[in-house]
């Protein structure tokens, strides 16, 4: 089994879990590939040497038996789905940043994780992804959230169809639309609903809308949704998680389920409710 390492470069890195990962990946006979960034802070805090033949620096390929194990936080975690090139390999995440809605460890179990891995008993959920095409230079997939928001201090107005029915237009600082995996990030804080990120659906949250009464909607995942961007100041953004784009005004894009779900594994013992409480002190006497 190869483990793939990720991480960024410019994260609070923690020695002692470092050094446990690499010595409970040497001590179950794993083999390893590691990104560039994640292996230079390796050797800088560990004093160990990473062999040329073990780094990568762009996407991440498969070998045939792989799981990627991302350290960091949620952020980290999407960018190393964005160098997948085969959705069939799954991913773990440790967290070390602040919420870790998506991570399986808290930082505080990797040896027990490690374990887990090399026994192949991690248990795994497959997460419904995002697809935008049209005017923006290339195919994306987004595993929480495709945001069309504005650029300058003027509102920008969105023409929303589903299933080539007009639905709105929203007037505002944009639209959000989330799978459920990503009901707990950018829609949560734009009054979105928290879903269980294994309902079958997405949801379409304004950011910030000219109208008091547009709300939240959640629409089938079988749905198309086409949006065309109107802006006063001549360009708008796109976000497909990490990555923006520019649009200029009259772009038009449309997104749907992608033909790719993701893999990724679960806190052990550890249900969504049970983050949920945790992250959001839900239900939690705070005296």
């Amino acid at each position: 089994m190869n483990i793939i390492l990720f991480s960024r470069k410019q994260l609070n890195h923690r020695r002692e879990q470092l050094a446990t990962m690499l010595h409970e990946i040497d001590r179950l006979g794993l083999d390893y590939t590691i990104n560039e960034d994640f292996a230079a802070v390796i050797e800088s805090l560990l004093g160990v040497h990473i062999p040329a033949e073990r780094i990568f620096s762009d996407s991440i390929a498969a070998s045939g038996d792989d799981v990627v194990v991302t350290y960091g936080g949620d952020g980290t975690l999407l960018d190393a789905v964005t160098l997948l090139q085969d959705s069939s390999i799954p991913v773990v995440g440790i967290n070390c940043g602040r919420l870790g809605y998506l991570t399986a460890d808290d930082g505080q179990g990797i040896a027990a994780l490690f374990e887990r891995i090399a026994r192949r008993s991690l248990e795994f959920e497959h997460r419904q992804m995002l697809a935008v095409e049209g005017d923006i230079p290339t195919t994306l997939t987004a595993l929480n959230e495709v945001t069309i928001h504005r650029h300058g201090a003027t509102m920008i107005s969105i023409d929303t169809l589903i299933n080539d029915k007009p639905v709105a237009t929203y007037h505002g600082d944009g639209l959000i639309v989330a799978t459920p995996t990503g009901s707990t990030a950018y829609s949560l804080s734009a009054g979105g609903p928290v879903l269980d990120p294994l309902c079958r659906c997405f949801i379409l949250s304004p950011l910030a809308p000219h109208n008091l009464t547009m709300r939240p909607v959640v629409i089938p995942d079988n749905s198309v949704v086409r949006l065309r961007v109107h802006t006063r100041s001549g360009e708008a953004f796109l976000s497909a998680d990490n990555r923006t784009f520019s649009l200029k005004d009259g772009a038009e894009v449309t997104l749907h389920k992608a033909a790719s779900e993701l893999i990724l594994a679960v806190p052990h013992n550890n249900t969504f409710y049970d983050t949920l409480r945790e992250k959001m002190m839900w239900g939690v006497d705070k005296r």
